[in-house]
């Protein structure tokens, strides 16, 4: 695949990262407009009682701001509740105990800016399943940029669009069936150190 854009997002959904994985080039989205309701803030995981909603909660100043101006709002224990939402839902899992220790900084450390934050997840996530690719920043916001698939849409939580990912071993699927394209997180600990050739084998219409 040829040189993508898309927008950091909070332990990215596995079409994103199938996208990334396949790209010759990452160029991601820095210099928007926040927008509610999307991936910047949220992620979903398998649950006991079928997808559930980690939600970053942020800071609103009631104005349009940037992207990279978002400060996360600290003023409940978000993070200990998405730590232990991960542990309830993967503790199980063949490979959770495998990669905790290198994941559980991400909700221990004080998060002041969403952006900073979801790239270190990004760093993190990609370290993990062996993934070295090729990232760019934008320097400001071009509508319908040229020279490269515009993939932000991903980010979006709204009218989602449905891809037909190859089904993994899942924690509860003998109680909901398969959940397609969960965040990165439950792939990751479903299938652990085969993860990256998962995402590479996907063949979806982006």
């Amino acid at each position: 695949m040829e040189s993508i854009l898309v927008h950091p997002t909070y332990f990215p959904s596995i079409a994103q990262m199938v996208a990334i994985s396949q790209a010759e080039k990452v160029n991601f989205e820095v210099s928007g407009n926040y927008q509610k309701q999307s991936y910047r803030t949220r992620a979903y995981i398998a649950h006991s009682n079928g997808k559930l909603l980690l939600n970053v909660p942020i800071k609103h100043t009631g104005e349009r701001q940037k992207s990279k101006d978002i400060v996360v709002e600290n003023e409940f224990p978000w993070q200990s509740q998405h730590w232990k939402s991960l542990e309830t839902a993967y503790r199980t899992s063949p490979f959770f105990e495998f990669y905790e220790d290198e994941l559980y900084p991400l909700f221990n450390k004080k998060v002041s800016s969403l952006l900073d934050h979801n790239l270190q997840i990004f760093d993190t996530i990609c370290e993990l399943i062996e993934l070295e690719p090729s990232i760019s920043y934008t320097e400001e916001y071009i509508k319908q940029p040229d020279n490269v698939k515009n993939l932000r849409y991903l980010a979006k939580a709204k009218k989602e669009k449905s891809f037909q990912l190859a089904p993994y071993y899942q924690v509860f699927e003998t109680k909901h069936g398969f959940l397609p394209n969960l965040s990165i997180l439950d792939l990751l600990f479903n299938e652990g150190p085969n993860t990256l050739n998962y995402l590479q084998q996907q063949e979806i219409n982006l």
